[in-house]
């Protein structure tokens, strides 16, 4: 068993954990997190995933800002259901992403699985914007990126982070369920 990985899941587990909870907490493990899963996937010839960790480790910092300046490190803040255009704005940025950076890896690499490794990459790009904008839909998006990630990983070999993303299924279920009531209320929620 590879000792990084096992690390990394259980910095996700934390990860997840806190996000799920709305705590701006969730960052410092996000980035460690990711840090231990660019060096996992690009073993695992994962490249859209390996460099995908490159731009979570960015953006869990400019969410961690984001969610400071919202509601600082112990205030409440809100989140918001996107309208019809955004909606449609991110899905067809998810699909033009898969299907370039699939054709690309097909193309330029010998990347292990380039079109799905490309989905997941493509789609993670978006659903970690809206993750960081408080948007209810970044945990749909999560839900599919789940599905399709536990399938990839158990096809590579990595059984423990194949683990770890069935628990961030059950999680995104959980905080789409309870971003969605704070939406529909009109409620802050505790950062």
């Amino acid at each position: 068993m590879n000792p990084l990985e096992i690390i990394a899941v259980a910095l996700g587990l934390a990860n997840i954990g806190l996000l799920v909870r709305r705590s701006i907490w969730n960052y410092p493990f996000g980035m460690a997190m990711v840090v231990l899963y660019f060096v996992i996937f690009r073993e695992a010839r994962l490249y859209g995933e390996s460099w995908l960790q490159v731009f979570f480790f960015v953006v869990q910092g400019w969410g961690w800002w984001l969610w400071a300046r919202a509601g600082g490190m112990a205030q409440l803040v809100s989140v918001h259901w996107m309208d019809w255009r955004a909606r449609a704005i991110a899905l067809a940025l998810v699909a033009a992403s898969s299907l370039g950076i699939g054709w690309a890896m097909a193309r330029f690499t010998d990347a292990a699985l380039p079109y799905a490794d490309a989905a997941i990459a493509g789609a993670s790009v978006v659903a970690q914007v809206l993750l960081a904008m408080r948007r209810v839909e970044n945990w749909a998006l999560w839900i599919a990126i789940d599905v399709l990630s536990v399938a990839v990983y158990i096809q590579r070999g990595l059984n423990l982070t194949a683990g770890l993303y069935v628990v961030f299924l059950v999680l995104a279920v959980m905080g789409l369920k309870e971003w969605a009531r704070a939406a529909r209320a009109g409620e802050a929620i505790e950062a």
